[in-house]
């Protein structure tokens, strides 16, 4: 069974994106979707192309990268990701940084100084999981580059497809 809830972005700050989302599945199975490079395969990239590539070290200073062909009507396009764990809690919290290889008008270098930095907090009541997802970015520039860059779409997608999976797992 798959809710049909929607995903919240709001802005708190400049340099900051929110997301919200309640899930119906235990926590647990939210957070093992989340955690496992398998899985994330499954629902990373919605419905935008495939996720090829997940190479993790999922502990504190352990450095993640994500690889995605994405698809277009006219072809398709590579997109990566990578970035470092800064803290876990099993199934509580997780905090990450996230660099957008080939960002836009942006040395490797600058991307990097631009690194985003992503806090999870999954919390359950009644065997439903709310995620609270903070993106703190370097300034207002950046945060607006990031929602104009289609994103809302692409986490409704992901998130859709992330409650689909742990719901199957529910037995």
């Amino acid at each position: 069974m798959t809710s049909h809830r929607t995903a919240t972005l709001t802005l708190p700050a400049d340099d900051q994106i929110l997301i919200t989302r309640d899930f119906d599945a235990p926590r647990r199975l939210v957070y093992r979707v989340w955690t496992t490079p398998e899985l994330v395969k499954r629902w990373w990239c919605g419905e935008r192309g495939t996720l090829d590539t997940v190479e993790t070290d999922f502990r504190v200073g352990g450095k993640w990268r994500y690889v995605m062909w994405g698809a277009l009507a006219d072809g398709g396009f590579e997109v990566a990701f990578h970035g470092e764990y800064r803290e876990i809690v099993p199934e509580e919290r997780i905090v990450w940084t996230e660099v957008f290889e080939g960002a836009p008008g942006m040395t490797p270098e600058e991307a990097e100084e631009n690194a985003a930095v992503n806090t999870a907090v999954f919390t359950e009541k009644d065997g439903r999981t709310s995620l609270w997802l903070l993106t703190e970015v370097p300034d207002r520039t950046v945060r607006d580059a990031i929602v104009q860059s289609g994103m809302e779409t692409g986490v409704q997608e992901q998130m859709a497809a992330l409650e689909k999976l742990a719901t199957s797992l529910v037995g």
